[in-house]
C-alpha cells in the first residue's frame, strides 16, 4: 500500500510542473508569433516606402498615387456670389476657381520629356490630406500673368505715354527759373546753359548786359574794313614735334593779320626734319598740309619784312619769334598774356588765350583744333579792345623813365688842388 500511495503522491507534483512548462511553452508561442507578425509588418511598411527600382514599378505607383489624392480630396461646393451689373466681380472669381482647379491637377509631379526617366517617391496616407489641403488654399498664379484687378473707366482711352508727357510736361512748367532764382551775378552765362538750360542763361546775359554772339568771326573780324597791312599786325605760329618722342617743335605754319583781323599772311612751312608728332589735335596740322609747304627760309624773310616798324601783337609771342628765329624791339611788342588788366580779370599769372576771349571777349576759341588765322584775330580783337588805355599807359612809362634820368645827377668828384701835406 505504501509503495502505491508513492506512486500516486508523485505525479500530483508532476502534474503541477507540467502544467507551469505548459503555460510557459504557450506564452513563448504566443510572442514568437507576434514578433514574426511584427518583423513582417515593418519589413512591409519598409519595402513600401522604399523608392521604386524596377522600371515596371513606376507605372503602377503613379496609378495608386493618383487614386490615393482623389480619395484623400474632399468636395467643396463653390459659394454662391452676387451677380453686379459690370460683371467684375464674377470674372474674378471665375479666374480664382481656375487657379485651384489647375492647383489640383498640377499635385503630382511634372512630366519631363519622354526619353528622360524621373523616380518618384510612394507618399504614405497619412501625409497626402495635408499636402492636398495647402495646395488646394494656395491661388496659383495665372499663366496669361494680366492683372485680375477691373481697369478704371476715365483712364481707358488714354495711353501710358500720353500720361507720362503730361507729367513730365508739368514738371518743367514748375521748374522754369526766374531772376529771383538767379540771384547771383558772377557766373559764366555759357556755364549756366550747360547745367541749367538756356533760359536761365538768357536771364544772366540779360543781368549782366551781355548779348549772345553766335558767330565767332563777327565778333573777331570787322566787316568790310581795309585788308591791307596796318599799324599793327598780330601773328601766330603753329608748331610740329620732331625727334624720338616729338618733344622738340619746328616751324609748320604761320599766319599775321591786320588791324580789322583780315588776314594778311598765311602759309604752311616745309619741314627740315621727319616729323615724328604731327599734334593734329592741338596744332590742326596734317601730313598733307605740310608735304608741299614753302620754304622755312623764305616765310623767315617774308615775315621780317612784314614786322620790320610795325607793333607786333601775340600771346606768348615770345615763342612765336623764337621758332621763328626773328627778334624785335621790346618797344614795339604787345603781348596778351602779360597785360596787368588782363591777368587780373582772368585771375591767373599767365592766363590762356581761350579764357581771356571766354573772360573778356565773351568768345569761345579753341574748342577743338587750334587755327593759327583764328589765334592770331583773337588776339588782335583783345588788343583793340584796350588799345586807347594800353598804348597811354606805355606812352606815360617812357615820359616817366625819361624824367628820372633828368633828375639824377652825376655825383661831383673830389678836388685836388695839389697841395702836398706834409706830415709833422
Amino acid at each position: 500500500m505504501s509503495k502505491v500511495k508513492a506512486k500516486t503522491q508523485q505525479p500530483a507534483s508532476q502534474k503541477k510542473n507540467n502544467v507551469k512548462n505548459k503555460k510557459k511553452h504557450w506564452f513563448e508561442k504566443k510572442l514568437k508569433k507576434k514578433k514574426l507578425l511584427s518583423d513582417n509588418q515593418g519589413n512591409d511598411a519598409s519595402q513600401q516606402m522604399q523608392p521604386p527600382k524596377d522600371v515596371q514599378q513606376f507605372s503602377a505607383n503613379w496609378k495608386v498615387l493618383q487614386e490615393m489624392l482623389k480619395a484623400s480630396q474632399p468636395e467643396k461646393k463653390q459659394p454662391v456670389t452676387p451677380k453686379h451689373p459690370n460683371g467684375a466681380l464674377h470674372k474674378k472669381e471665375a479666374r480664382k476657381n481656375d487657379s485651384k482647379n489647375i492647383s489640383k491637377n498640377g499635385a503630382g509631379p511634372r512630366q519631363t520629356d519622354a526619353g528622360k526617366e524621373v523616380k518618384h517617391k510612394t507618399v504614405p496616407n497619412n501625409v497626402v490630406p495635408k499636402d492636398s489641403r495647402v495646395t488646394s488654399k494656395v491661388p496659383a498664379v495665372l499663366e496669361t500673368g494680366q492683372s485680375t484687378a477691373p481697369k478704371r473707366k476715365g483712364n481707358s482711352g488714354k495711353s501710358n505715354g500720353e500720361q507720362a508727357a503730361k507729367k513730365i510736361k508739368s514738371v518743367v512748367e514748375k521748374t522754369k527759373p526766374t531772376e529771383d532764382d538767379l540771384w547771383f551775378d558772377d557766373v559764366d552765362p555759357d556755364d549756366i546753359e550747360a547745367t541749367v538750360g538756356a533760359e536761365a542763361a538768357e536771364i544772366m546775359r540779360k543781368k549782366q548786359g551781355i548779348q549772345k554772339n553766335n558767330d565767332t568771326e563777327s565778333v573777331l573780324v570787322k566787316e568790310k574794313a581795309f585788308e591791307g597791312f596796318t599799324k599793327a599786325v598780330a601773328i601766330d605760329c603753329e608748331m610740329v614735334g620732331v625727334g624720338p618722342d616729338g618733344e622738340e617743335s619746328i616751324l609748320a605754319r604761320v599766319s599775321l593779320v591786320n588791324q580789322f583781323g583780315k588776314c594778311i599772311y598765311d602759309k604752311f612751312v616745309k619741314p627740315t626734319e621727319k616729323v615724328t608728332d604731327y599734334r593734329t589735335a592741338v596744332s590742326g596740322i596734317r601730313p598733307e598740309d605740310i608735304r608741299n609747304g614753302e620754304d622755312v627760309h623764305t616765310v623767315q624773310r617774308e615775315v621780317a619784312d612784314i614786322l620790320k616798324g610795325r607793333i607786333v601783337v601775340g600771346h606768348a609771342i615770345h615763342n612765336d619769334l623764337k621758332i621763328l628765329l626773328l627778334d624785335h624791339p621790346k618797344k614795339k611788342i604787345r603781348d596778351t598774356q602779360k597785360y596787368k588788366p588782363f591777368k587780373k580779370i582772368a585771375k591767373s599769372g599767365r592766363p590762356s588765350l581761350k579764357v581771356l576771349c571766354r573772360e573778356v571777349l565773351n568768345v569761345k576759341v579753341q574748342q577743338g583744333e587750334h587755327s593759327s588765322v583764328q589765334d592770331a584775330q583773337a588776339t588782335m580783337r583783345l588788343y583793340t579792345l584796350v588799345k586807347k588805355q594800353w598804348e597811354a599807359e606805355i606812352k606815360a612809362s617812357h615820359k616817366n623813365k625819361d624824367s628820372v634820368k633828368k633828375s639824377k645827377r652825376k655825383p661831383k668828384l673830389a678836388k685836388n688842388k695839389g697841395r702836398n701835406l706834409v706830415g709833422l
